[in-house]
């Protein structure tokens, strides 16, 4: 029979007639199967080392020729008894595992200095029957708790000695204080520098609460009127309970305030900030819509889980993206300073709320951008990180001006519509220009004088060419003759050959080219 060893954390098998201890940490999964003739089966498969979802360690390279047990099966007639073990064993594996979890994140955490409790003269500030958030670990009722301020640092405890927080002053990066107005709860939040433990939670945003109504409401039986007494009596008691929680952590806020006022505690520049609700805004910066509001030195969403706190002095750039014309929401891009951290997205933020938040990061001085489109934001920053010296030099964010990229396209498509100007033609006056135009005026009537010439020439049948070839050989032989008879012969014997080739046609007319 299998047996359990809660106290050392094994498992007994037995083994050829021997109880062969298993420690619970080299079991990796229980099960129990039943099969046809009522035989129940328990399988339990151990961690082995060298397989893809187990690796080597130190201890067991020292013993590599070792012969491990991957795989156990065990018969039962007492499908109870199975079931029961393989629940222990499951039962006792989650607890190891959870401890071991929270031993190594403990490890991973920056050590913070001890809680001084106020003594006799001075007597703590106390606010009582609050709620925390992260809740504590454990199956049990969860229980209010009283947290106390004490002379470095707070104290959050529950009836339950194990449920304590402690949260030092040096520790606080952020202090926030959120009266109901239209939320359900009044609420005190603290975001921190290092990470502390909850329960087993390790987490950097703590936060104390109160409802100022029941969030859940009995429905049923008939409707009750507007004007109904009883309404009326119970939404009175309502608001006076509302007004009186918010006064009581108004109260518990100035105190701490004079408090940290002291001069030991001046270096911190400690101060409870409060949201400023007319400046908020719906977005998604998780999974679920939430309202989102911006403090003095924050932008903050304390209602829903997970918590949203960032801090505008660590910002580097907001890019608003898919912002345009017809668009009904819009993201919001966070770049941080720390390029190694991942960009911060709020999405589906309603386009109406952006000429608000345009004007409120114009008052706080943060540098912003518009898109039409989302980017991907790790290739971006990994070129930077890779480059930065390239990354000043081009003009550093100046590529997400949307606007001066815009004006450089249309100045581009101007220049390319104008025509071809030399660069060193000079205008002339007017009066050269009257000039020139007579000049051309007169070119084009000679023009049209020689051309009419040369048009009546060719017209009579023979070429302009043939006519001086037969002019300068009649010069030459009437330089020769002496005779005044021969010259006129010669010159009526040149006309009459003139006049018989133009009516015989012989010679053909030259095309005539304007």
């Amino acid at each position: 029979m299998i047996q359990i060893d809660q106290k050392n954390e094994a498992i007994l098998l037995p083994i050829n007639g021997s109880m062969v201890p298993f420690h619970v940490a080299t079991i990796r999964t229980a099960s129990s199967q039943q099969d046809t003739n009522r035989n129940s089966y328990i399988r339990i498969i151990f961690n082995v080392p060298g397989t893809p979802f187990n690796p080597h360690d130190s201890n067991t390279l020292k013993f590599q020729n070792s012969i491990y047990l991957k795989e156990v099966s065990m018969r039962s007639k007492d499908p109870r008894h199975s079931n029961e073990v393989v629940q222990l064993i499951k039962t006792l594996r989650r607890q190891v595992m959870a401890r071991e979890s929270e031993k190594a994140e403990r490890a991973t955490l920056v050590s913070q200095e001890k809680l001084i409790v106020a003594g006799n003269k001075f007597k703590p500030i106390r606010l009582s029957d609050l709620w925390i958030r992260p809740v504590f670990g454990g199956r049990g009722r969860k229980l209010t708790g009283t947290l106390e301020a004490h002379t470095n640092g707070f104290r959050f405890s529950t009836s339950r000695a194990e449920e304590r927080v402690d949260i030092m002053f040096g520790n606080i990066k952020h202090a926030f204080f959120q009266p109901a107005e239209k939320e359900m709860i009044t609420l005190i939040h603290f975001h921190l520098h290092n990470h502390i433990m909850v329960g087993n939670k390790k987490t950097k945003d703590v936060q104390f609460y109160v409802e100022v109504m029941d969030v859940v409401q009995t429905l049923g039986g008939n409707k009750r009127s507007a004007y109904d007494p009883d309404e009326i009596e119970e939404e009175q008691k309502e608001r006076e309970r509302k007004n009186k929680i918010n006064m009581d952590f108004q109260s518990f806020v100035n105190r701490v305030h004079d408090l940290w006022a002291q001069p030991q505690f001046k270096g911190l520049d400690l101060e409870f900030d409060q949201p400023l609700r007319e400046l908020g805004f719906h977005g998604v910066p998780h999974k679920a819509s939430a309202f989102i509001v911006p403090t003095s030195s924050c932008l903050v969403e304390l209602i829903e889980t997970p918590f949203l706190v960032i801090t505008l002095s660590e910002i580097e750039i907001v890019n608003l993206e898919r912002v345009g014309l017809g668009q009904k929401n819009f993201d919001m891009a966070i770049v941080f300073k720390d390029f190694k951290r991942d960009v911060m997205r709020i999405d589906s933020i309603p386009s109406t709320s952006l000429d608000a938040i345009k004007e409120w990061l114009d008052t706080t001085d943060l540098k912003y951008y518009e898109s039409r489109l989302n980017l991907n934001w790790r290739p971006i920053l990994k070129t930077i990180m890779d480059d930065p010296k390239t990354f000043l030099e081009d003009g550093g964010w100046e590529f997400l001006n949307l606007e001066a990229s815009d004006s450089d396209s249309e100045q581009q498509s101007e220049e390319s519509d104008q025509g071809y100007e030399p660069s060193d033609a000079e205008p002339d006056s007017e009066s050269e220009d009257d000039d020139s135009d007579s000049e051309s005026l007169v070119e084009s009537e000679d023009d049209e004088e020689e051309d009419s010439e040369v048009e009546s020439e060719e017209e009579k049948g023979k070429t302009w060419e043939e006519l001086e070839r037969e002019a300068s050989n009649a010069d030459k032989e009437m330089n020769e003759s002496d005779s005044e008879e021969e010259r006129k012969r010669r010159k009526l014997k040149a006309f009459g050959k003139s006049r018989g080739g133009g009516s015989s046609g012989g010679v053909q007319k030259r095309p005539k080219f304007r």
